[in-house]
């Protein structure tokens, strides 16, 4: 390289499978091929990371109909192009919508009357949810709940939400804002006949937004990599295998579970970058610097899959265990949510956090930022765009 030689585009591309040298996930085919064989399902966030991997588990199943349910205009357009292609036999419908917009989630069940529902669509990003709390409460809470309510008055058979390890014991809005949605599909799942299940699991390799496609831009460009503390750590899954226990999951619950993907042993993010580094052929701290950035707003040093007093059990499968089932109120619940879309409607952005709290007790804000962000929301709401 020193005397021009070889060029960044000859490095060795690095397959995320090296990066957690783990075997294959072991499926049980046909009991996912029950629930989903000659069956119409709709997924919702179809075009991102998650969502998108699960159609593509999905089509393999010879389904009736997938109905991919997406807000984004042009990740939907690739998406169905690409299951289009590789699946001919299956009908794919592309529907462009919001899960927030009732009217809209209702007439979509109307006609598609989906018989599954995988729900995949969320905000994710930690410190963007910080200064974004009324979109996180909006989107992630009341959405769920529109969707969830959708689905038990439509009769599917099966729900099938995506949650993540950030919601237990949050320290940020986004997790916190998610726990919240894992508690109303719970108390929801108790009186209905639709089979309510979360599955919970932590960071995908790869995914967008995800430290490895940022790792990878930095070490093509020479560095340096960023990390934001040299003891934080994650547990992390590659895409296809997180969605595929995702399908083995929704093949097993009865109603109200919580299943906890087995994410292997948690990973320092530093040597996450160290190993990434010599995988693509350098060598940290002499080739590629790696520098410490500080922890983001809502960042915590580790993540946990379990909450206490949840308790888990194994199943079937070595990969999955499950959780027993939280005790709600499910009338206060309903209440804390209208109040809480009220307080997002208001932009009261230290409202939202505090009702948060109050429905998660274990939410513990963290290097908050959503105060930071208040001066810029006000001036979009008063140039007519936040109303």
């Amino acid at each position: 390289m020193i005397h021009g030689q070889v060029s960044i585009q000859q490095v060795k591309d690095v397959e995320l499978e090296d990066l957690l040298g783990r075997e294959p996930v072991r499926l049980d085919w046909a009991r996912i091929a029950h629930y989903l064989q000659g069956k119409r399902v709709l997924v919702t966030g179809a075009g991102g990371s998650i969502g998108g991997e699960i159609s593509r588990q999905i089509a393999r199943f010879q389904p009736k109909k997938l109905v991919l349910f997406e807000n984004a205009e042009t990740p939907l357009f690739f998406i169905e192009s690409e299951l289009r292609a590789a699946f001919p036999t299956v009908p794919i419908v592309p529907i462009i919508g919001d899960i927030r917009f009732k009217a809209r989630v209702e007439a979509i069940f109307d006609e598609f009357l989906p018989e599954v529902v995988f729900h995949a669509a969320a905000y994710k990003h930690v410190p963007m949810m910080e200064c974004n709390p009324a979109e996180a409460a909006n989107n992630n809470v009341r959405g769920t709940r529109i969707l969830a309510d959708v689905a038990h008055r439509f009769g599917v058979e099966r729900f099938v939400m995506i949650s993540t390890d950030k919601a237990v014991n949050p320290t940020n809005v986004m997790g916190a804002s998610k726990r919240a949605a894992e508690l109303y599909v719970q108390a929801l799942a108790k009186r209905s006949r639709t089979n309510f299940v979360t599955v919970r699991f932590g960071n995908v390799l790869g995914s967008n937004g995800s430290v490895i496609p940022i790792f990878k831009e930095q070490i093509a460009k020479g560095g340096p990599v960023t990390v934001t503390h040299p003891e934080v750590t994650r547990f992390f899954m590659t895409i296809p295998e997180a969605s595929q226990l995702v399908l083995q999951a929704g093949s097993m619950g009865k109603g109200g579970e919580i299943f906890l993907l087995d994410m292997g042993e948690p990973v320092k993010i530093v040597k996450l970058a160290e190993e990434l580094i010599q995988l693509s052929g350098y060598r940290p701290y002499e080739d590629i610097e790696i520098t410490f950035t500080g922890l983001r707003p809502g960042e915590k040093l580790y993540e946990e899959l379990l909450l206490d007093g949840e308790g888990v059990q194994p199943t079937c499968h070595e990969k999955i265990m499950v959780a027993k089932a939280a005790e709600c109120d499910e009338a206060v619940l309903l209440r804390q949510i209208e109040e809480l879309y009220q307080l997002a409607r208001a932009m009261d952005l230290d409202g939202v956090v505090a009702k948060l709290q109050e429905m998660v007790p274990e939410f513990k804000p963290a290097n908050s930022a959503h105060g930071k962000a208040k001066p810029n929301l006000i001036l979009i709401k008063r140039g007519g765009e936040g109303a």
